[in-house]
């Protein structure tokens, strides 16, 4: 017997359709608009000659990221913070920022920062996976521009990053959970991995009930699925971009 649709009719292994447009802010040294299904996010990546001072005198660079909601990106008006982030934002642009710093030689890149920036704009699941993957394509463009301009050394960018969400609803393991999958999700994991298909981070959740080997080996291999498409997304779009 087949297996019953999604609601919004995505089989079990299908990323939502995903759209990754390169060089979206014209003044960022790289930048990168990604939709994955309902969710949009601006990433831009800045790169700044300096590093913080617990690094200085070390010959290696440095890569962070910030992350925000918009005050509409939820439907119904988020407020700004008014002097830092929220507490899932911080844990969110932690997140981010250690993804791409996996892909970073700070070696090469030298005492220089690259800070990635990353704009919910519409919010229907999966934003921090989201604002990985599109952050990886601001970041490599914005080394790119820096590599061009001789303000580092070439090859720091060592592999891109994608990351993705999975899940279990109603017994079934499933890909990209949105926001109406994910509210009713026994599980919940966010899974980031290197285009080489290892693993940078996982971050699990039994938040309806616990889970066995069997559901974590399904949605391992289901995120992995995912990753490699979203890595080819990347590829192809800085491809099809400008380079400087």
């Amino acid at each position: 017997m087949a297996t019953a649709a999604r609601h919004d009719g995505r089989r079990a292994n299908q990323l939502r359709p995903v759209t990754l447009t390169p060089g979206f802010v014209g003044t960022a040294d790289g930048s990168c608009l990604i939709e994955v299904g309902g969710t949009r996010v601006i990433c831009t990546a800045s790169f700044a000659a300096g590093v913080p001072k617990w690094r200085q005198g070390s010959g290696k660079g440095w890569v962070t990221a910030e992350y925000g909601m918009l005050p509409a990106s939820t439907g119904s008006r988020k407020s700004r913070p008014a002097l830092k982030p929220d507490s899932r934002a911080t844990e969110i642009q932690r997140l981010i920022g250690r993804s791409l710093r996996s892909a970073v030689h700070f070696d090469r890149l030298g005492e220089n920062t690259v800070v990635v920036d990353c704009d919910v704009l519409e919010a229907d699941g999966g934003t921090r996976t989201a604002a990985i993957t599109g952050g990886c394509v601001a970041l490599a463009l914005a080394l790119d521009r820096a590599q061009a301009n001789e303000q580092c050394r070439r090859g720091v960018l060592c592999h891109m990053v994608g990351a993705v969400s999975v899940g279990v609803v109603g017994g079934r393991a499933m890909l990209d959970l949105d926001y109406r999958e994910d509210s009713a999700a026994d599980v919940d994991m966010n899974v980031a991995m290197t285009g080489g298909g290892k693993y940078i981070e996982i971050q699990g959740t039994g938040e309806g009930s616990p889970f066995g080997a069997d559901h974590l080996d399904r949605m391992l291999r289901l995120a992995a699925g995912g990753v490699r498409k979203l890595i080819r997304a990347q590829r192809q779009a800085l491809r099809g971009s400008k380079q400087p």
